[in-house]
């Protein structure tokens, strides 16, 4: 089951262009090129199977509150202080998967954690 990946407009579009361009030129600095790295993984495994175990794939539900659809949360990378997770939603085709959000993963889910998560909006 392949899903057509989406970049959330107009923040994910721009983090992932200027992530590649700087990848394919050399220009990335050690941060960006791990990035650049495992959000391609992850990218790739979320077309193939959103449920891939390695992502950890789960809904936030107080996201999925606030913006009237449900968010998943799936990992760049696991067991790491200040690891990387991206949010996403299904839409708007039936075979799409939009991503609307990467921030590192919350340290306290507790406590309002993710009212601090800012997502982009859909189309």
């Amino acid at each position: 089951m392949n899903f057509n990946i989406r970049m959330g407009i107009p923040e994910m579009e721009a983090l992932w262009k200027e992530l590649q361009q700087k990848h394919r030129t050399g220009t990335a600095n050690k941060t960006e090129e791990q990035l650049y790295k495992k959000w391609g993984n992850a990218l790739i495994k979320l077309a193939d199977d959103p449920f891939y175990p390695g992502l950890k794939t789960h809904e936030i539900e107080p996201l999925s509150k606030r913006y009237g659809m449900k968010v998943w949360q799936s990992y760049l990378e696991n067991h790491k202080s200040g690891a990387m997770s991206m949010y996403w939603v299904y839409g708007p085709d039936q075979k799409d998967i939009t991503v609307i959000g990467l921030e590192p993963h919350p340290e306290d889910k507790k406590n309002g954690a993710y009212d601090r998560v800012t997502l982009s909006d859909m189309e």
